[in-house]
């Protein structure tokens, strides 16, 4: 007997049919003897719905009562579910994230997880129980239901499985695991039987849509092994009660790999823009002044480069930040401009940025050279570099997106069996 954590998607529980659906996948689980605690996610187009509907009654609305009703899409979905189960006889309760209760910070519309206590939930696993529970919420210090922000249910499940001490987290979806890239550009694209946390951890950080970055960053601190799989599949299909190999890709520590391939995916971000500032004063806070201004506005930056004029006195700085937030930043910075001290501002978008991804890269080199030559050779221009340990990062014409994708997919092998 095991303890296993599962989490459905919108998509698995879009309408009544699939919502039943969901209940056969638990009730395997469920028949094997598994103590189970189910997370599900509003019905697919639901929490978009209840999004217009708060900006409809207040463009400017209240982050707190946003967060009201935003999570009742959860709330259904998680009802529903337990009645379903209860009608094939299976023993279950839903649960808001306040009755268990999934402490959270007081952000509201975007809080992080601060403790769960799951005391009540391990007890009802004692009774044969199984809990049934909405996704994507918390309880503030306020008192109040604090939503986590969107892909949320998959950070409550990857918690939650953490709080119980859960041998496994398994994340159903509509796909059937992690590909080594996006499977619409490359057909040739392979699903990965494990991938290690850092990796998953990059690959969903730099456009990877599978998992929300902040569940694997959990799952890697609290070493919950996870898996991605389909909810698609004939919950009796063979195989789908394997407990230790099921179908799918699990996500683990990178000890559980034995053979570490050198690249494991190619991922990509689309709408990415550059903006520059050329000739800056070469001197210390000139890049507090830049970058402090677009934090306090919530304005992520990438792809940091900074070049030094030939006598020192000068410098341009070049970053990256999402096509949406450009005239954000750009007023941020204009606003600034006294206490920076630029000639110039630039930007360009319809950027892409395409980024390697394999811990095997620690130990080999010639990694990036191989990604550099394979791009020449096919004309495209390379605008930024970044790298790390495990990844190179590299920001293109939006228009070569497609074709750098399977080129480095290609290069690295990732096409062959």
């Amino acid at each position: 007997m095991a303890r296993i954590v599962m989490k459905f998607g919108g998509t698995s529980v879009a309408d009544m049919d699939r919502i039943r659906n969901v209940a056969r996948h638990v009730k395997r689980e469920v028949d094997a003897g598994h103590e189970v605690a189910v997370v599900v996610s509003a019905m697919s187009g639901k929490t978009n719905e209840l999004v217009a509907w708060t900006r409809d009654a207040s463009p400017m609305h209240d982050a707190r009562e946003y967060d009201a009703v935003v999570a009742s899409g959860e709330q259904v979905t998680s009802g529903l579910l337990a009645l379903a189960l209860q009608n094939i006889g299976i023993n279950a309760r839903s649960w808001q994230g306040w009755q268990i209760p999934i402490r959270t910070d007081n952000a509201h519309g975007a809080a992080r997880i601060m403790e769960i206590d799951g005391t009540e939930l391990i007890r009802r696993f004692g009774e044969g129980q199984v809990a049934v529970i909405a996704g994507f919420q918390g309880l503030g210090p306020d008192n109040r239901i604090a939503t986590l922000g969107r892909g949320g249910s998959d950070t409550s499940a990857v918690a939650i499985a953490a709080a119980v001490k859960a041998d496994r987290c398994d994340i159903y979806t509509d796909v059937d695991g992690v590909y080594t890239t996006d499977p619409r550009i490359e057909p040739k694209a392979k699903r990965l039987k494990k991938i290690a946390f850092e990796e998953m951890l990059e690959m969903a950080s730099l456009g990877a849509k599978v998992l929300q970055v902040r569940s694997v960053e959990l799952a890697m601190v609290f070493k919950v092994r996870t898996f991605v799989r389909s909810s698609f599949v004939d919950p009796d299909a063979p195989g789908m009660g394997d407990f230790l190999n099921p179908p799918g890709t699990l996500i683990c520590d990178e000890d559980e790999i034995l053979e570490q391939e050198v690249v494991t995916g190619i991922a990509y971000a689309k709408d990415e823009a550059q903006i520059s500032l050329r000739r800056l004063a070469d001197r210390p806070g000139v890049s507090a002044a830049i970058f402090g201004p677009l934090a306090e506005a919530h304005i992520n930056v990438d792809m940091i480069v900074q070049n030094i004029s030939e006598d020192g006195s000068k410098t341009d700085m070049t970053f990256t930040v999402p096509s949406t937030d450009v005239d954000k930043a750009l007023k941020v910075l204009n606003d600034s401009r006294d206490k920076i001290g630029f000639d110039v501002i630039q930007n360009e978008s319809g950027l892409v940025k395409v980024s390697v991804i394999g811990i095997g890269m620690r130990s080999h080199a010639g990694v990036a050279a191989s990604a550099f030559r394979a791009l020449a050779e096919k004309g495209i221009n390379i605008k930024a570099i970044t790298t790390s340990e495990i990844k190179i990062s590299i920001l293109i014409d939006g228009a070569y997106a497609e074709l750098a994708v399977r080129t480095l997919h290609s290069v690295y092998g990732l096409d062959k069996s």
